[in-house]
């Protein structure tokens, strides 16, 4: 199943309205860059396990 994550979801400063969805790792990936770029956050193991602990299943689109 495809994960995402949604930064309205954490709220802060910037009003993010940024969503990732994809495979875990993808997001997971994509989400620490952004968290890092946009957010300020350092990259470590602790922010990817925090990451992939929010981390939610995507909600399949009607067909």
């Amino acid at each position: 199943m495809r994960k995402m994550i949604d930064c309205r979801d954490y709220p802060s400063e910037t009003r993010c309205s940024l969503v990732i969805a994809g495979e875990e790792e993808e997001v997971v990936r994509a989400a620490t860059a952004h968290a890092v770029a946009v957010h300020g956050h350092t990259d470590s193991p602790e922010l990817r396990e925090q990451i992939r602990k929010s981390l939610k299943n995507e909600m399949p689109q009607p067909a």
